[in-house]
């Protein structure tokens, strides 16, 4: 293995790496970097001729990443990380950082959380960009190996290297169309009833579905979706039911009926994660004040909650 020519490279160059890395083709990390294709393609030549090895290579109509290209990515984020805290010791300016923050959430705390958070970052923190990834069922790599500075999630994996803030609680609604049908009368209607659910790794119930089977009770699922954002165009012109975060009703099933569970659920609670080297970070505490700033806004009331009366079948046949 060739030796790296280590007084060529400087935190340009580093950031040149990881845009590649992460967006996977040239034109994607000039977007990224806000560059041009041609500056990348320049650049990536000269870190090849730093590190002689091509770092890059063709694979189908994309390009992946050698395993030297891939041995220096967590070193360079490491090393970009050390920078950025060392320039910040004197004090920081949230004026004058440019760089890019990741964030891993789903789409229900996306939605309701990181819209107002994009909007505070340009206003006071122009050359910051916002990346936003899926967490899926988080893992504590995705922060170890720094793939994001914060996971916001309401099952938070549990690691002495991990520092944990709860930013609020939600509880459980029943949303359904109620040009179809009308909220569940009991336990049994509800049961009996289809149901639309959530689904983010093969075989992983929610936490609702585990307490209901710890009572000998279970739902019929009819449906089942990788996020919250595709139960709105199932649940509209049917009959069924999904039972997921009340805040929903706030954006992605605004317009639908909502009603209380007519079985005990469990509150969600929503927590941010970050790494505990970032605990004394001045910009990283500077971030996490602006998410918090952002939780309460979100909860506040907005429109009273839809509801319909309950209809049987032979009323809604006849107003069909």
């Amino acid at each position: 293995m060739s030796r790296i020519d280590e007084s060529g490279f400087d935190s340009r160059s580093l950031q040149l790496l990881l845009a590649v890395l992460e967006t996977g083709s040239v034109t994607g990390a000039a977007q990224r970097l806000g560059v041009t294709q041609s500056a990348v393609s320049h650049g990536m030549d000269r870190l090849r001729a730093l590190t002689g090895d091509p770092l890059f290579v063709k694979c189908g109509r994309g390009i992946v990443p050698t395993a030297r290209a891939e041995s220096m990515a967590g070193p360079a984020r490491e090393l970009l990380g050390a920078l950025q805290r060392f320039g910040q010791q004197a004090g920081f300016d949230p004026s004058r950082w440019e760089g890019t923050v990741t964030i891993a959430a789903n789409d229900f705390q996306r939605d309701l959380l990181l819209p107002a958070l994009a909007a505070r970052l340009r206003a006071q923190a122009p050359g910051l960009a916002l990346r936003v990834i899926q967490s899926a069922v988080p893992r504590l790599e995705m922060l170890r190996s720094d793939d994001c500075q914060i996971v916001i999630s309401p099952r938070p994996p549990a690691g002495g290297d991990i520092v944990q803030k709860r930013l609020f609680e939600d509880q459980y609604r029943v949303f359904y169309d109620p040009a179809v049908r009308g909220a569940p009368a009991g336990v049994e209607e509800y049961l009996r009833s289809a149901h639309a659910t959530v689904v983010y790794e093969p075989r992983r119930s929610l936490d609702i579905d585990q307490q209901l089977e710890a009572r000998g009770m279970r739902r019929r699922f009819a449906v089942s979706v990788p996020g919250f954002g595709g139960l709105a165009a199932f649940l509209r012109g049917s009959d069924l039911l999904a039972t997921v975060p009340g805040l929903l009703a706030r954006h992605t099933l605004r317009g639908l009926a909502h009603c209380a569970p007519p079985v005990a659920c469990p509150p969600m609670p929503m927590y941010a994660l970050w790494h505990l080297r970032y605990q004394q970070d001045p910009a990283h505490q500077w971030l996490r004040q602006q998410l918090l700033a952002c939780v309460e806004p979100s909860l506040a009331p907005s429109e009273p909650p839809v509801s319909a009366p309950r209809r049987d079948a032979a009323a809604a046949n006849a107003a069909a």
